[in-house]
């Protein structure tokens, strides 16, 4: 093998290889003594109003994506528009994300979370006092325009694992991401839910008109408070990093930081990009079952609306359970694959039982099997994000989370148009069955990921770093209870390491 020094995408210069290791976890004695002293790290409370801003802020900004879709029928006759018009509505905000990936994650790994964040709470702001004044039947185009804007907000989403990894400890830093992945889903569970309590399907144009502009009103002040508060209170990152591995990032210069480079180097990973399509067909999948739910509900159950919204809360409530449980489950266990492939084959499970379950005409039925579907399926998002790292590390949290998101966009968009045309031909059973079928792909990938948790492996190269360097500056009586004529005795805990640390070091061993 040639030099150890190969330059990574992040323009470190590699002491050893994270993804050589056959079980990607067991650090050997030689990489732990090669690695730097261990630096300073610190747990602040303060972590935790950090996340619950960005958490309430994507809450925020997931209400704007759904509060036009669960009530599609309703906006339909209002706007004088067709099917497709008001899936759009939904779709840009998945369709907007992919052109400014990119530029996002450039402005992410050059400037920082806390531009990102602001310059997404601003836009979620602008879009949303521009749709207040669109209640009226002819300013469709406008309130297009409006809810364009807020999907340019739609930038946060490669943040959660990032704002993890930088603010929270080894032991929590699963629970943390599945935390802030639930502000998302508690915007689009109230996305489900408000939207048809507020606009109730009347014949009467200008009651309807006042109950969709009180709903308009009702978002955009939620949303100049979180502006507000993203502005004041949200900071970058704590003083002293939290982690060893978090430490290590720091220590990169930012003239040894190649953007390209990570990229390709992301591209080149075969577990990450196997993860990158099995997550874009999973999220793809719950993109446009959201997006269309109030087609499904209606046409088994017209006059419906406010249980379809309901249902769609039931899905996302569930998940939101589904997605503290994996966090905390994870980071427990540290059993990312087979987590991720288990709640991925019972999504599909889920998905097949709602589908064969729709058009029994029980809508108690729906719930429960609605419920399950979205414990999995949604509780699967922040499993993926978290998987990505531990397979990208030490390249950009926020770089292999925006790979992740961008393919579930781009799917999510494919499976939207596609599924809402087979409703509108063949019903909504060949519709599920449609994106059960990509689900069974999905789950095939994964199954094929090599587990290769290499920012795993670096947290236990650090710790192990740290036990030798603290034996290294061992009393005599240390060095005299494992050393025999000169050696290391059988057995002890030098005998593993010995050769690997400094000359100098195994020499104040043996002098002792």
């Amino acid at each position: 093998m040639g030099s150890e020094k190969q330059r990574n995408g992040l323009g470190e210069y590699r002491r050893l290889s994270l993804g050589d290791s056959t079980d990607g976890s067991e650090p050997s004695p030689l990489d732990a003594a090669r690695l730097p002293p261990p630096t300073e790290t610190k747990l602040y409370k303060r972590r935790w109003v950090m996340l619950f801003i960005f958490s309430a802020f994507s809450a925020s900004n997931a209400l704007m994506w759904l509060q036009y879709g669960i009530i599609g029928d309703i906006l339909l006759r209002f706007y004088g528009i067709g099917t497709l018009a008001i899936d759009c509505l939904s779709m840009v905000f998945l369709l907007t994300y992919i052109p400014l990936f990119l530029p996002v994650t450039w402005v992410l790994d050059n400037r920082g979370v806390r531009e990102v964040v602001v310059a997404a709470a601003a836009f979620n702001c602008i879009g949303a006092w521009i749709k207040t004044g669109t209640a009226a039947p002819d300013m469709f185009p406008v309130t297009f325009f409006g809810q364009f804007m807020c999907s340019v907000g739609t930038i946060y989403m490669g943040l959660p694992s990032r704002l993890a990894s930088l603010w929270f400890g080894e032991q929590e830093v699963s629970t943390a991401c599945s935390i802030a992945v639930l502000g998302t889903q508690l915007g689009i569970a109230v996305g489900f839910l408000l939207p048809p309590i507020l606009v109730p399907n009347v014949d009467d144009v200008e009651e309807l008109a006042s109950h969709i502009r009180i709903m308009f009103y009702i978002s955009a002040g939620v949303a100049t408070f979180i502006f507000i508060l993203v502005i004041i209170v949200f900071q970058e990152k704590p003083e002293i990093p939290p982690t060893q591995a978090q430490a290590q990032s720091r220590n990169i210069a930012p003239g040894d930081y190649s953007y390209t480079a990570s990229i390709l180097s992301l591209l080149r990973n075969k577990p990450f990009m196997l993860l990158v399509l099995s997550y874009g067909l999973n999220v793809g999948c719950f993109y446009s079952i959201s997006t269309l739910l109030n087609r499904m509900i209606i046409e088994h159950y017209p006059g419906e609306e406010v249980n379809a919204g309901r249902i769609g809360l039931t899905i996302v409530v569930a998940g939101m359970a589904g997605s503290l449980i994996c966090g905390i489950w994870l980071d427990r266990t540290k059993t990312y694959k087979q987590t991720t492939l288990a709640v991925y084959l019972f999504s599909l499970i889920g998905m097949l039982v709602y589908t064969v379950t729709l058009n029994l005409g029980h809508l108690w039925v729906v719930f429960v099997t609605a419920g399950v579907l979205g414990f999995f399926m949604t509780g699967y998002l922040p499993l993926g994000f978290e998987f990505a790292v531990e397979l990208t590390y030490p390249e950009s949290e926020g770089t292999s989370s925006g790979l992740l998101n961008c393919s579930a966009q781009i799917f999510g968009i494919i499976f939207t148009i596609s599924q809402g045309k087979i409703i509108d031909k063949w019903g909504t059973f060949a519709g599920n069955i449609f994106l059960c079928i990509f689900l069974l792909i999905g789950t095939a990938l994964t199954g094929f990921i090599k587990s290769d948790l290499r920012r795993q492996k670096a947290n236990l190269l650090n710790a192990e770093a740290q036990t030798v360097n603290s034996e290294v500056r061992a009393p005599r009586s240390f060095c005299r209870s494992n050393v025999w004529d000169g050696a290391p005795a059988p057995g002890s805990m030098l005998s593993g390491w010995l050769s690997a640390v400094p000359h100098t070091a195994v020499h104040h061993c043996r002098r002792a």
